[in-house]
């Protein structure tokens, strides 16, 4: 298959009616399947509402067909279409943080998406991403938007449409290229269907900034135990994870180091993830950083970038530093944990 793929400028006006815009969104209505950029990371999008668009979304991401996928919207009355009611308490959300990376699972309206969507649920997950392109296009094509990350299956999500063709030219019909993303992470998924809403997935908008809006939020069990099943979409199987090992260590930098000297004596090629602030403080292979400490909002947008640099470096091991699980910290350390699948050596105190 031929891979389309148009350069856009977000800032343009009227994006709706931008030549490139309309023949991805004409893609899509041929029930194709196109990448686009997102404010949190790229998406695979495709018609909500047919089986047979669906149903190429999971076969160019190689996805378990029993992982539902998020549905975007451009307007409430897009919404409206495809759920039975919106909550009280999601409806202050969408006021707060729409657009915007959160995503709200609420009861599906029956007979207006595909049911490979909701995996058979009678709810969906549902947002509204704050980024011109994505809203230009739902807008153009005139359909809700299923869209995945738009990678291979447990590979680092794409936060630039390089890191889309590496994964799925001749897969998918386009990539739209409207260059870096900003929060780097995905949306932070929060089911509304319970009275204590439950956050699924750590994201973009934090547990704090949530509970200022709507008081008491509970979080899934399944984030901080590995055997829980999770529920949210995304999240059911391994995701993010580079080519090489890669290993979390709780301990001091001088302890990171030994851990590197160790493997570089065997003749291993070793990458360090670290903060800009301890950057200079190893010696390894490759020592990458994706931001500072002093703003953990950096270390998100850096995330997918740095693991799949050492993809291409062909690392042989890699170790992490921890980061304060704090605001988005939550959710740079929810993707470290699954990238390693949940491996931590811890220095002996």
């Amino acid at each position: 298959m031929e891979t389309k793929v148009w350069l856009v400028d977000k800032n343009v006006d009227n994006l709706q009616s931008y030549p490139q815009i309309i023949q991805s969104a004409e893609l899509l209505g041929a029930n194709q399947v196109v990448a686009f950029p997102t404010e949190t990371v790229y998406g695979l999008g495709a018609n909500a509402k047919s089986d047979e668009a669906v149903k190429k979304v999971f076969e160019a991401k190689g996805r378990p067909s029993d992982n539902p996928l998020i549905v975007h919207v451009a307007s409430e009355e897009q919404l409206i279409e495809i759920v039975e009611e919106i909550p009280e308490k999601a409806r202050k959300l969408m006021a707060e943080f729409w657009p915007g990376p959160l995503t709200l699972i609420m009861k599906r309206k029956p007979g207006q998406l595909s049911n490979i969507v909701t995996a058979g649920l009678n709810t969906v997950a549902v947002r509204m991403p704050d980024h011109p392109i994505a809203l230009g296009l739902i807008n153009a094509s005139g359909l809700p938007i299923a869209a995945p990350s738009a990678n291979t299956s447990g590979k680092p999500s794409p936060t630039s449409a390089k890191h889309v063709e590496d994964d799925l030219v001749g897969r998918i019909a386009g990539i739209v290229d409207g260059g870096v993303t900003g929060v780097g992470v995905e949306s932070t998924v929060l089911d509304c269907t319970v009275d204590v809403p439950v956050i699924l997935r750590p994201g973009g908008v934090t547990f704090e900034q949530i509970e200022a809006v709507i008081g008491r939020v509970r979080q899934d069990v399944a984030l901080k135990h590995k055997d829980a099943a999770p529920k949210a979409p995304g999240m059911k199987y391994t995701h993010y994870a580079p080519k090489a090992p890669l290993y979390l260590v709780k301990g001091n930098q001088a302890f990171l180091q030994k851990l590197v000297n160790e493997k570089r004596s065997d003749g291993l090629k070793v990458g360090v993830i670290s903060s800009t602030e301890h950057q200079h403080e190893y010696e390894a292979d490759y020592v990458i950083a994706p931001g500072s400490l002093a703003d953990l909002h950096t270390v998100a947008a850096g995330l997918y970038d740095t693991l799949r640099q050492f993809d291409a470096l062909d690392t042989d091991i890699i170790f992490s530093e921890m980061f304060p699980e704090s605001g988005i910290g939550v959710a740079v350390m929810n993707r470290l944990v699954k990238a390693a699948g949940h491996q931590t050596i811890e220095e002996d105190m």
